[in-house]
C-alpha cells in the first residue's frame, strides 16, 4: 500500500521509500524527499509562477530517463496548472506553487526544469541564463574563468550576474533583468557569447558545433529562447551520485582549482544554506533587474 501523508493539509502519496536512485551513494526515494522538504524555502521561491518541465528518472539514471512537460496522468486537482503557448499549440503544464505540489512533484523523481520567464508574461524574460558547458578536457575550472569574464562584461553593462553549479559538468550564470521580450534577451546573450568567442578563441566556442567544443568551454546562449527550460537552482540531477545544482558565491569560483570544489550533493546543501541562506535571492527582488543595453 502506497503511504499517504498529510503535508500543509493536503494528502500526499508517497512510494517506494526504499528504493535506491543514485546507486553511487545508495541514495533512496525517501533521502531525495527528505531534501526537496528541507530545502523547500529555498527552493520554492525559484520554482513558483514558472511552469515546470520535469526530467524524470523513476528507476534511477541508469533506467528509463524522459521529459515530462505535460501534466501528468493522476495529477492531484489542488495542483495549480496553466495553459502555456507553444508552436504546436497550447499545452497545459504543472506550477510548483507551494510545499505539498513540491513533495508530490518530488514522488514523480524528477528533475525540475522551468522557463526564464513566469506564467503571467509568457515569453517575456525576467531572467537572463548562461550555460557554461565544457568539453572535455576543460571542465569547471575553466568555465570559472569564462564566467569571470562574463560577470565583469555583463557589470559594464550594468547587469549583476549570479552563478550556480549545473549539478552535472558546468555552471550557470543567471542574471535578473526587466520583463524583456525572449527573443531580444536571446539575441544579447548570443552576442555576449560571441564576443567571449572572439576574446577568448582558444577557451570559448559560440556554437553548439560538437567538433568545435573538445577542450573548449561552450557559452550555451540558446536557454533564453521562448520555449526553452534550464535546470532550476537546487534541484536534484539524475546522476549515479545526487548531485545538486547549487548556487554558488563568486569567492567560490574564483578560489576554483580542480572541479571537485564546485561538486555538491543533496547532503551538502543544508549547511550551505545555513552559512550562505540562498545566494541567489537578488534574482527574486524586482528591483534589482536590470534592463538589456
Amino acid at each position: 500500500m502506497t503511504p499517504i501523508t498529510e503535508v500543509e493539509g493536503r494528502r500526499v502519496a508517497l512510494s517506494n521509500l526504499e528504493k535506491v536512485l543514485h546507486p553511487a551513494t545508495g541514495f533512496t526515494k525517501g533521502e531525495l524527499l527528505h531534501y526537496y522538504a528541507t530545502t523547500a524555502d529555498v527552493l520554492l521561491p525559484h520554482l513558483r509562477d514558472r511552469p515546470v518541465s520535469f526530467l524524470r528518472y523513476p528507476d534511477g539514471p541508469d533506467g528509463q530517463v524522459f521529459f515530462t512537460k505535460n501534466v501528468p496522468p493522476g495529477t492531484p486537482e489542488w495542483v495549480t496548472t496553466a495553459e502555456v503557448p507553444r508552436s504546436e499549440g497550447p499545452a497545459r503544464m504543472v506550477l510548483v506553487q507551494d510545499l505539498p505540489s513540491l513533495m508530490w512533484a518530488a514522488n514523480l523523481v524528477a528533475e525540475f526544469h522551468t522557463h526564464q520567464w513566469v506564467i503571467s508574461h509568457p515569453e517575456v524574460a525576467d531572467r537572463m541564463v548562461f550555460d557554461l558547458d565544457p568539453g572535455a578536457p576543460a571542465n569547471v575550472v575553466h568555465c570559472c574563468e569564462v564566467a569571470l569574464w562574463l560577470r565583469e562584461r555583463l557589470a559594464a553593462d550594468g547587469i549583476d550576474a549570479y552563478p550556480k553549479t549545473s549539478g552535472s559538468k558546468g555552471l550557470h550564470l543567471l542574471a535578473a533583468v526587466r520583463p524583456t521580450p525572449s527573443d531580444q534577451v536571446t539575441e544579447y546573450a548570443k552576442g555576449l557569447a560571441v564576443e567571449a568567442e572572439r576574446t577568448m578563441p582558444r577557451l570559448v566556442v559560440h556554437r553548439m558545433t560538437r567538433s568545435l567544443r573538445p577542450g573548449k568551454v561552450f557559452v550555451d546562449w540558446s536557454q533564453n529562447a521562448a520555449r526553452k527550460t534550464t535546470a532550476t537552482p537546487y534541484t536534484l540531477r539524475a546522476r549515479s551520485t545526487p548531485t545538486v545544482s547549487a548556487p554558488v558565491t563568486w569567492e567560490e569560483v574564483e578560489a576554483c582549482r580542480d572541479a571537485g570544489q564546485l561538486t555538491f550533493l543533496a547532503t551538502d546543501i543544508a549547511p550551505r544554506v545555513q552559512d550562505y541562506g540562498d545566494v541567489l535571492a537578488p534574482l527574486l527582488d524586482a528591483g534589482r533587474a536590470s534592463p538589456l543595453p
